[in-house]
């Protein structure tokens, strides 16, 4: 038996320690399989169910502390929410380095003591390298030499050791400056990813013998009878048994026009009712409902990695080792057979270590693909992975099986058609009214068009009819306002018109 669990992963803004924890945890005796999702912040693994959870758990924060300091493993709940302090912590980062570099720029520009100098140099190369000497240490411990943190230790220590005390300090400034733009530029990516998210509904209204009790949508089950009332999202799938609504389902399909349902109609998770109250009964569980998959999509965009990502990871395995050999070599071989001089090729290894950092590379790829993502995101466009981000750039045409994908939803009344014994003024007069206790968008529309409120008070015996229209007395008159099959119901035969139309 497995067991499969979700958990919060905070403090983790570094696509390359998001790889190592990933591969380290795949390590750990009981963990069948990990995946580590950096967008969403999220781990998701199945364990062996005869190993302990807890000891796993405690192995997997043992091992993110090693490789991310201040990171954290946090167990998702449903309904539970974030209330991570990072933006605190950030800013609070922020001022300190912003004093750091004003003391840098001091030491630099206006400080002519060489004492002066040397301390505020050195205050401002612990303050921007301290977590990175940090983990540099902690992984050369740990028997893992060869990343960013260990060349930007050498090649800063180096230069301190030569005295270039302004040089060391500036590599560590800007390393950290570019963190915190890759952070920001991570955090408004993820923030625009998450916000799909908002299709999840919170709660569901499940019927009882005693009435109606609000539960957590996970614990309904198929066959439980719910009651989703206007302006709520439908918790689960399921078919209408009562009542007569619009939905909202651009969340869903992206169609703008809303769908009308009635006692049979299927209704999908993630949908909002408009209008009327319906009693709807589960046809499958929330895990397996069209919210839940589109959630999962949506969750695992960042997971399907393009070409060009999975080379990078491999190639940066490779990169590290082979950048710290040659500036070995570049600093050896000049002084010994060629009669350079020492400090000069050293100081040109450590700027080789430097501007060779693998960090940019390694981060660069994956964050142009999670930007992307992102981009989309923000959009209303869901891309289900790098690798399909990464095909849509050869792609030359794009064909759309229906319009209604790319409009605003927003409609309007282009023109009037009347018969001979009623004028335009007329039509819209007692269109408008007979749309007046309507939610629709179409009736909004109407509305608009007649240019001011409708007078309710002389609207009678007003009744909507799901997927045909609507029909009311006004002003004693009965009008009918909708669709062809409406008026077939009446009995009206009405013209077939050239005009394309809603």
């Amino acid at each position: 038996m497995t067991v499969k669990r979700d958990y919060e992963v905070t403090g983790v803004d570094c696509v390359n320690c998001a790889a190592k924890i990933e591969s380290g945890i795949k390590n750990i005796d009981g963990v069948i399989s990990a995946s580590l999702n950096y967008s969403m912040s999220k781990l998701s693994i199945e364990v062996d169910g005869e190993k302990s959870l807890y000891e796993i758990e405690r192995k997997i924060q043992k091992l993110m502390d090693s490789i991310e300091k201040g990171s954290r493993l946090k167990v998702t709940e449903t309904g539970e929410k974030d209330n991570d302090d990072s933006d605190r912590l950030s800013n609070t980062r922020l001022s300190i380095y912003i004093i750091a570099a004003v003391s840098y720029f001091a030491g630099m520009f206006f400080i002519e003591n060489p004492a002066i100098e040397l301390v505020l140099f050195i205050f401002a190369y612990m303050v921007f390298g301290y977590n990175v000497l940090l983990k540099s240490a902690k992984n050369i411990l740990r028997g893992r030499v060869f990343d960013e943190n260990f060349l930007m230790s050498i090649a800063t220590i180096g230069a301190l050791i030569i005295g270039e005390y302004p040089e060391a300090a500036a590599v560590m400034m800007f390393y950290q400056v570019g963190e915190l733009f890759q952070d920001y530029a991570v955090n408004h990516s993820r923030r625009a990813i998450k916000s799909l998210i908002a299709i999840k509904p919170d709660y569901a209204n499940l019927k009882t013998g005693e009435g109606y009790k609000r539960v957590a949508p996970s614990e309904i089950n198929i066959g439980d009878y719910i009651v989703v009332r206007p302006g709520e999202r439908v918790p689960l799938d399921g078919v209408v048994t009562e009542g007569v609504s619009a939905v909202d389902t651009s969340a869903l399909t992206g169609e703008s026009l809303p769908r009308d349902v009635g006692i049979g109609s299927e209704i999908l998770s993630g949908s909002i009712n408009m209008s009327g109250v319906l009693t709807i009964r589960v046809t499958r569980m929330f895990e397996n409902s069209t919210v839940s998959r589109i959630l999962e999509m949506v969750e695992s965009a960042s997971q399907k990695k393009a070409n060009a990502e999975r080379f990078i990871t491999r190639f940066a395995a490779i990169y590290t080792p082979l950048v710290a050999g040659i500036a070995v070599l570049l600093a050896l071989i000049p002084p010994l057979f060629f009669g350079g001089e020492f400090n000069q090729w050293i100081y040109r290894a450590l700027l080789f270590l430097v501007v060779s950092c693998p960090c940019a590379l390694v981060i660069s790829i994956p964050l142009g693909f999670f930007g992307g993502i992102g981009a989309a995101s923000r959009r209303g466009i869901l891309v289900k992975g790098g690798n399909y981000l990464e095909a849509l750039a050869k792609v030359k045409t794009v064909v759309f099986d229906k319009t209604g994908t790319l409009t605003s939803g927003s409609f309007e009344v282009t023109k009037l058609g009347t018969a001979a014994d009623i004028t335009e003024d007329e039509l819209l007069y007692y269109a408008a009214h007979a749309e007046a206790f309507s939610t629709h968008p179409l009736a909004a529309s109407v509305i608009r068009k007649f240019g001011r409120e409708p007078d309710k008070s002389i609207v009678t015996e007003y009744a909507e009819y799901a997927g045909m229209g609507v029909s009311a007395k006004v002003s004693g008159r009965t009008v009918l306002l909708g669709n062809k099959n409406l008026f077939d119901r009446s009995g009206i035969e009405t013209v077939d018109k050239e005009r394309a139309g809603t």
